[in-house]
């Protein structure tokens, strides 16, 4: 009995969160594939240091 239970409780965790994947707001938005700077702190860092 505990079993049945364990696997529909981990099945039925799955299926929700793939519910609210499929259903974001942003799956289907092509601005959402823009990359993104990889250290956003440094893009306007002119070689020299903060205090200087």
């Amino acid at each position: 009995m505990i079993d049945y239970f364990s696997i529909a409780l981990t099945h039925g965790l799955i299926m929700v969160a793939a519910w609210r994947l499929l259903f974001r707001g942003d799956l289907d938005d092509e601005r959402a594939a823009e990359p993104k700077p990889d250290k956003p702190w440094l893009k306007n860092r002119a070689g020299g240091s903060p205090d200087a």
